[in-house]
């Protein structure tokens, strides 16, 4: 997990606290919710939860491109994620801080997404992708050093 820390000073008679995470619906997202709640807690901040999703395109084997399933589908399952992140991270009783933004976003570079959303905030908390093996090569890491370096 990495969390990167904006030290400048907001201008004298602003308070916006702010703390930005990334979800993914992995086991590793949702400790880095976890841990993005807690700060945004300590710091009586709002919390930022974004999902990044994209269209995914099959290649068949004779190397044509297979048409992905309805993109209105597509949303409302990001959107699910988005909201089952954020249920498996309060449990029943558990306060989370306020306000909560989704921030439900169409892009493929989630790292570049994390980084807009984050200009100005006080924390981006950003898991590894949860994937392990052949998947997390295939998909990649948005913590990965080389993606965040326009921090």
């Amino acid at each position: 997990m990495v969390v990167l820390v904006n030290e400048t000073t907001p201008s004298p008679g602003a308070r916006v606290r702010r703390v930005v995470v990334g979800v993914d619906g992995s086991r590793t997202g949702q400790h880095a919710l976890a841990v993005a709640a807690e700060e945004a807690r300590l710091r009586d901040a709002s919390l930022d939860v974004v999902y990044a999703w994209h269209t995914p395109y099959v290649v068949s084997p004779i190397g044509t491109i297979v048409l992905p399933l309805d993109e209105r589908e597509q949303e409302a399952d990001a959107a699910n994620v988005l909201e089952l992140s954020l249920r498996d991270a309060f449990a029943p009783g558990a306060e989370a801080p306020a306000p909560v933004e989704r921030i439900l976003v169409k892009d493929n570079n989630a790292a570049r997404v994390l980084l807009d959303v984050a200009r100005g905030a006080d924390l981006l908390v950003v898991g590894s992708r949860g994937l392990g093996g052949f998947a997390g090569l295939l998909l990649g890491s948005v913590s990965g050093g080389s993606r965040l370096s326009g921090v």
